[in-house]
């Protein structure tokens, strides 16, 4: 899955117009954040990605580029990452 493609099916979930996210936003400041988004986004990541995570491993994610990261999607690590260890 490419980034656009992923950040389009995040905005779907999310409820959110196609093209709102671009990977800098703060999930602890998306209003629709929430368990339904992310047990959507486990189910996405595992159908369209051929990867697995755990809920455990999305709460550690503090932005949209963080989930990008831990789906497999970007390799870039995001700046809130950067510093620190690998999300494994």
């Amino acid at each position: 899955m490419t980034r656009e493609k992923f950040l389009l099916e995040m905005d779907e979930i999310l409820g959110l117009p196609a093209g709102t996210l671009h990977g800098d936003e703060k999930l602890d400041e998306l209003e629709t954040w929430d368990s339904i988004a992310l047990i959507n986004l486990i189910v996405l990541v595992e159908t369209q990605n051929d990867a697995s995570i755990t809920p455990d491993q999305v709460v550690t994610c503090s932005t949209v580029a963080d989930l990008l990261r831990l789906a497999g999607v970007d390799d870039t690590p995001p700046v809130s990452q950067a510093s620190s260890t690998p999300l494994a």
